[in-house]
């Protein structure tokens, strides 16, 4: 009778044991990725939602737009010079001087007048000089649509990335949980082992060491999601608090394009190339401009007015008006024209080689993120199936340590390789799609929410 007490005296204590380390697993889980009581106020961001945000809040975005505020308000500067010149003037003068007397008794002393009248200035010939400043401003506007195209996609290729680096922390933060679950699991079923008497002391600290070890990896996966969720709400222009992210690591393997085709594309669609061409035709205008300043030009000048005269006891008013057509020749500006016609043709051969620098980076980028996309595609292929095994490896060296057929040893053989296989696979599904992502914007075709 005193045995059976002292088998139900140990079941009991075993039992106890088992809860309460259970319960202290669930709620050191529970403590370390459990949400803040204001979850319901947290916004939900998927990868579409990101997009539009930045496309309306990102700064740099923003700065872009501005930019082609200022280059309106060139273009409109610039037409100024081929639209006439009005002016509106107002005089009122009066004078007196008396030694007028020694040239003559009739010239009046005193004179007052007052005036008012309107002054035009109409170039009518300047060498081509106006239009191509005019032509020039008009250009602007696209390398100004060039740059805002240019900050849009590198604003989608950073938030995508960012965005799926928070999915990726996340992944990192579960699997770390899951990892100190699995590991408490195991000290739990160690210590009961041994207070039966079928495990050691070895088996029991061993056990409690690993959980210990397991512990700072789920602090720092948690602190992990936090900074990427910063990182993104920084491109969106949220705070990293008031959101969360939703979506998933899945990718769907794709051949990936020639590399030749995708370098053609990539000449043709990207916006710093598009920039460079209009740069170039922005040069070859002011090169226009600056050969026009020592060449003949031709203006209008012409006034319109009223006017009041009283001198001495004279006095009349009406209409006043002029008008010529001035002709000026600078033919000599001691070659100040020859070295500003110099300086700017040096500057366009200079345009012209950037543009072929940068035609060859795009050609040896393409090149990159192709073989980057295939690496990355064949790493995850190959990573296929291999958590179901690790987590099969792992479930049968649990349960054999229960039997007694595994050591412990053999369970964080196990434990560790499904640890690896799930991260390994969840950063290869990250990295074939933001490799995918780009390439895209290396071809100049990422997806842009405007």
């Amino acid at each position: 009778m005193k045995l059976v007490w002292d088998n139900i005296g140990k079941w009991l204590q075993n039992l106890h044991i088992s809860m309460t380390h259970h319960f202290a697993a669930v709620l050191a889980i529970l403590l370390l990725t459990a949400h803040p009581a204001y979850t319901a106020d947290y916004r939900m961001i998927t990868i579409d939602d990101a997009l539009k945000l930045a496309a309306q809040q990102n700064k740099d975005i923003r700065m872009a737009m501005e930019y082609r505020n200022l280059v309106e308000g060139r273009y409109v500067e610039e037409r100024a010079a081929a639209l006439p010149k009005l002016s509106l003037t107002a005089t009122g003068t009066m004078s007196r001087d008396e030694t007028q007397r020694a040239m003559s008794q009739a010239i009046p002393l005193s004179r007052k007048a007052y005036g008012a009248g309107i002054i035009l200035n109409q170039p009518l010939f300047t060498w081509g000089q106006v239009s191509a400043a005019i032509r020039a401003a008009e250009i602007g506007l696209k390398t100004a649509d060039d740059k805002l195209t240019l900050y849009r996609q590198a604003v989608s290729r950073d938030v995508s990335a960012a965005f799926y680096d928070v999915l990726l922390a996340k992944e990192f933060q579960s699997i770390a949980s899951q990892n100190l679950a699995q590991k408490l699991r195991h000290s739990d079923e160690a210590k009961r082992k041994y207070a039966a008497g079928t495990a050691t002391d070895y088996d029991v600290l061993s056990a409690d060491v690993a959980v210990k070890n397991a512990r700072p990896e789920v602090i720092q996966t948690d602190n992990l999601v936090k900074i990427s969720r910063e990182r993104l709400g920084i491109l969106i222009g949220l705070e990293g608090d008031d959101f969360k992210v939703q979506g998933e690591l899945a990718a769907e393997l794709s051949q990936p394009p020639d590399v030749h085709e995708a370098a053609n594309v990539a000449i043709l669609n990207r916006p710093e190339l598009s920039e460079l061409q209009h740069q170039i035709g922005i040069q070859k205008e002011v090169i226009t401009v600056y050969q026009s300043q020592d060449k003949p030009r031709v203006d209008l000048q012409a006034s319109f007015g009223w006017q009041d005269l009283t001198m001495e006891d004279s006095h009349a008013s009406g209409q006043v008006s002029s008008g010529a057509i001035v002709f000026s020749f600078p033919f000599f500006d001691g070659f100040r024209t020859e070295g500003k016609v110099a300086q700017s043709r040096s500057e366009l051969n200079t345009l012209v080689i950037q543009a072929e620098k940068l035609k060859d980076n795009i050609r040896l980028q393409t090149v990159e993120s192709v073989n980057a996309l295939k690496e990355s595609g064949e790493i995850l292929q190959s990573l296929t199936g291999v958590v179901a095994q690790a987590e099969r490896l792992s479930e049968m060296a649990e349960k054999g340590f229960i039997y007694g057929v595994k050591t412990h040893l053999d369970v964080q053989d196990a434990q560790l390789a499904l640890k690896q296989a799930r991260g390994n696979l969840a950063k290869a599904r990250r990295d074939y799609i933001v490799a995918r992502v780009t390439l895209q914007w290396v071809m100049g075709t990422p997806e842009l929410v405007k």
